[in-house]
């Protein structure tokens, strides 16, 4: 079975994962906090949050972090894959 098929965000309005603004303040960051919190009650959340990773820049809150967060978790990956390389 699939894990999208799984995800509690099927339950909820699609639009609770696409806020409009910045997440960091006003209405955006309050719907960005509900939406996360569906997130971390979700059995697929890990799945999710990988292909959201590995899928690259996606709108949305995924696995429960925004775009932003991601790309943070890609650069870091890259600066760890880099630092294996050069030790090895």
């Amino acid at each position: 079975m699939d894990w999208r098929v799984r995800g509690l965000c099927l339950r909820e309005d699609p639009d609770l994962f696409f806020p409009i603004g910045s997440v960091n303040s006003g209405p955006a960051a309050m719907q960005t906090d509900e939406a996360k919190a569906v997130c971390r009650r979700c059995p697929v959340m890990a799945h999710c949050l990988e292909w959201a990773v590995d899928a690259g820049p996606v709108e949305g809150i995924w696995g429960g972090t925004t775009e932003g967060e991601r790309r943070a978790l890609r650069r870091r990956a890259a600066r760890g894959s880099a630092a294996t390389e050069s030790a090895a």
